[in-house]
């Protein structure tokens, strides 16, 4: 992927401030002729073009964003939406307030408080966050954009991709390479947020199977968060279960990762004696050869603060638009045909 030019990095060069940055490239006072022309200079040489939309943006604004997860900021598809939304963000002169719902009734209480959000924010951005009809309706309210990654949300705009067929991808790549007693890891049961993201996964896993003449063993499904610790838990509670399927499908590549090193730990082989796939193309899931459903997650971001911008930059929310971004089977070394012999 071609890395973008942003103000950022015109800042650093120039030893000034983004603000300043900012405020030098749309020519508005406050910025030296001197330092204003070093700016300038320096955004040619490194190809930076600031954005019609951010001198078309009107005033009276925060000049703040808000970036809403449902987990803590650990998690890495929350931070690699976030990075890809402030990429853009912060290029247009805007800071990112981020908010996290982990300790569900507070928060998303103070989350969901649309008039302090009102003097905060001048726009909202949710990721993976299913709403209730009466938060929706507060959101709208609040007249101010808002935009949602993940799931779809009536009356509201968002960017996703569709994890049923994400389910169906992994399945069909293990169901081809002739695996049968294929496991599945993911979902929560703790989950008060009814996050969509592993049921619908699993919807596409049980597809899959089925059109082969193949039921879901519910002995082969574990639940697993979206972490390395619950997919080491989740190997853990296959093998104490004593079923030795010869495929996993990890409803993240973060899931993925702890199966597979549980599984060496009980001197399983992958790809030998199991082939792993999981969702996602983690940053470092080329380090553990894994097999996985590609998604661009910071692109995500990317589309979802630009249509927030160009809202801003209207006055109009839009339309209650659904992008659905595609994603890919990237095969690495994790899975091989079943009953195929080490080399």
């Amino acid at each position: 992927m071609v890395e973008m030019t942003g103000i950022v990095d015109v800042a650093a060069r120039a030893g000034v401030s983004v603000a300043t940055v900012s405020r030098a490239l749309r020519g508005l006072p406050g910025v030296s002729d001197a330092t204003r022309e070093q700016i300038r200079q320096i955004a040619a040489e490194l190809g930076y073009v600031a954005s019609p939309s951010a001198a078309a943006l009107p005033t009276g604004r925060t000049g703040a964003v808000a970036v809403v997860s449902p987990v803590a900021t650990t998690g890495w598809y929350f931070n690699a939406v976030c990075e890809g939304a402030q990429e853009v963000l912060a290029a247009n002169g805007f800071d990112v307030l981020r908010y996290d719902l982990s300790e569900v009734e507070t928060n998303r209480r103070r989350v969901f408080d649309t008039q302090l959000l009102r003097k905060r924010v001048d726009a909202l951005l949710l990721t993976s966050l299913p709403l209730t009809p009466e938060e929706v309706e507060a959101l709208h309210a609040m007249n101010r954009p808002v935009m949602v990654v993940g799931p779809i949300v009536s009356g509201l705009p968002s960017v996703r991709i569709d994890d049923v067929e994400v389910g169906r991808m992994a399945t069909e790549h293990l169901v081809g390479l002739g695996h049968r007693e294929i496991a599945f890891a993911g979902g929560d049961p703790d989950d008060q947020l009814g996050f969509p993201v592993s049921p619908d996964r699993r919807i596409g896993y049980a597809e899959v199977l089925r059109e082969v003449g193949v039921e879901p063993d519910p002995a082969l499904t574990v639940p697993a968060k979206f972490t390395v610790e619950a997919g080491v838990a989740a190997f853990a509670e296959l093998w104490a279960r004593d079923v030795r399927p010869t495929a996993l499908f990890a409803a993240s590549d973060e899931v993925a990762m702890g199966a597979m090193h549980e599984a060496r730990r009980h001197g399983v082989r992958i790809p030998e004696d199991l082939s792993v796939v999981g969702v996602d193309d983690h940053d470092m899931s080329w380090l553990f050869g894994l097999t996985t459903v590609a998604q661009d997650v910071r692109a995500e971001g990317r589309i979802a603060a630009g249509t927030l911008l160009e809202a801003l930059r209207s006055g109009i929310a839009g339309e209650t638009t659904v992008t659905t971004v595609p994603t890919e089977l990237i095969v690495r070394s994790s899975t091989r045909p079943a009953g195929q012999s080490a080399s």
